[in-house]
């Protein structure tokens, strides 16, 4: 596994644990968003396209649902 490889598995599974961790609070919102975008950055570093595409649009989603959601009572602080 190359540096590009393992940039683009390391970006997918935090999308995956910060998506199943958004209930909690928002914090976990943007964390989602924020690897989304990365998983958009491995996607134009491999050539994908399309794929760089949708992510983009995820991230965006995901910060316009973190700015509705950091007005919830809930934090990431403990």
């Amino acid at each position: 596994m190359n540096v590009v490889e393992a940039f683009g598995t390391v970006a997918v599974v935090a999308m995956l644990v910060f998506y199943a961790l958004e209930a909690r609070a928002p914090c976990f919102v943007l964390l989602f968003a924020s690897a989304c975008a990365a998983s958009a950055a491995y996607a134009v570093l491999i050539g994908s396209w399309p794929f760089a595409v949708v992510e983009t649009l995820w991230s965006l989603v995901a910060v316009r649902r973190w700015r509705v959601a950091r007005h919830s009572p809930r934090s990431c602080s403990p």
